[in-house]
């Protein structure tokens, strides 16, 4: 390998791609094809540098495995970066055993980074977690280390395991020191930021306030009953109650809720469940029929009793009842907080990470769109969407995870 390739993946390991760019521009043999193309990632110009790869890793062909391997890993990046989340991950896991098994383990455990990042991302929790149990990150340099802390982070904020996450985050930044990158730091710097940030709202006896995330696991381990319309669930302790797939059933137990110890009136119900202006008495019996199934489900915590206005719970073992809401809440919450990391994404990585159907998610971000709430860029199967990130928006750490049948 000549000088200049070996300065300019130097200046690409420091954060310098302008350095890099400067020794390799006006190449076009595969090693700097490919360092042209990681450099263009860093500068933000993602179609430029997937191209450049993909014509790097064609150039190595077959006779050079690890060095098309490499370029696999980058491609990966890239495809992570700009939220091409249906990035093959099969192909990853090739390159990566090709990598290991010619002695790059370096490299093949950036890509297994990589994986587990993806895995995130699409609220994949459980296999992100399998996945990362096997990188051992004490033998890698500090950049990689970090990764691996901003990762351990990332999978505990989304458990809810604000101390796990507080000790990630500083492990991350001592290894982010050591790595004097710039644009990890950055990337520390926006973790710390996050989990110093509101997390959630407490609605209780008819009082709101602020919870940081740390006051969210304490919340979950209290003795309370817990109506989370973060993640649409109602928990006590060790038992926890899904009502994502039943949201007629969720509205009502969350107005219970909001409302307790004092009973909540049949007019406000039938509004807030079946939004019926004028209730009639086919309204009235489906109220009678929907309260007996949630009397029926939350039998295990609490008893669901007729007042003569309304109804009321009546905790079994707890002392309190209370409900867990995001910071700022509005129709299509849970595709701005997904945007609200900064990126630019696509419907259809929108549409993997909430569980949900990609047409769905294009009429969501044309309504966004129409309130000046999202921006798209670029056309046709290339546009993608960005969103401001506003104070006080819901962020993606509260996301419910995507439900089995999808």
């Amino acid at each position: 390998m000549d000088s200049l390739i070996t300065a300019a993946g130097q200046a690409l390991a420091a954060g310098d791609p302008l350095g890099a760019l400067k020794r390799v521009a006006l190449r076009d043999d595969p090693p700097a094809l490919a360092l042209r193309g990681i450099a263009m990632a860093q500068l933000g110009d993602f179609a430029r540098a997937k191209d450049l790869v993909k014509r790097a890793a064609r150039a190595f062909g077959a006779k050079e495995p690890v060095a098309r391997a490499r370029c696999i890993v980058a491609e990966a990046e890239i495809a992570l970066v700009s939220r091409d989340l249906h990035w093959p991950s099969k192909t990853l896991d090739a390159a990566r055993r090709t990598l290991d098994a010619h002695g790059d383990r370096l490299n093949a455990a950036y890509g297994g980074y990589l994986d587990v990042r993806r895995l995130l991302l699409i609220g994949h929790l459980d296999e992100a977690e399998r996945k990362l149990g096997a990188l051992d990150p004490a033998p890698f340099p500090p950049a990689l280390r970090t990764a691996h802390a901003l990762v351990v982070m990332g999978i505990a904020m989304r458990r809810l395991h604000a101390r796990t996450a507080r000790k990630a985050l500083a492990d991350a930044q001592r290894a982010a020191r050591l790595a004097r990158i710039p644009a990890l730091t950055a990337e520390v710097d926006s973790a710390s930021r996050l989990l110093n940030a509101p997390a959630a709202r407490l609605i209780a006896r008819g009082d709101e306030r602020m919870l940081l995330l740390d006051e969210v696991e304490e919340l979950q381990q209290s003795k309370a009953i817990v109506i989370d319309a973060c993640r649409h669930a109602v928990r006590h302790r060790k038992i926890e109650l899904s009502l994502a797939t039943r949201p007629v059933l969720f509205t009502l137990a969350r107005a219970l809720g909001e409302t307790w110890p004092a009973d909540v009136a049949r007019e406000t119900l039938l509004a807030r469940a079946f939004r019926a202006r004028h209730a009639d008495d086919s309204h009235r019996a489906r109220l009678r029929v929907e309260m007996g199934r949630l009397r029926k489900l939350l039998a295990p915590l609490a008893d669901v009793n007729a007042t003569r206005h309304g109804f009321v719970l009546a905790p079994r073992m707890a002392r309190e009842v209370v409900v867990l809401a995001r910071p700022v809440e509005e129709e299509h919450a849970a595709v701005l907080a997904l945007l609200s990391d900064g990126e630019s994404w696509s419907s259809s990585a929108l549409a993997l990470a909430l569980g949900g159907s990609q047409r769905s998610v294009q009429r969501t971000l044309e309504t966004l769109a129409a309130n000046n709430k999202v921006q798209p860029l670029g056309r046709g199967r290339a546009r993608r969407w960005t969103s401001p990130s506003l104070p006080g928006l819901a962020t993606m750490l509260l996301l419910p995870q995507p439900l089995p049948d999808h």
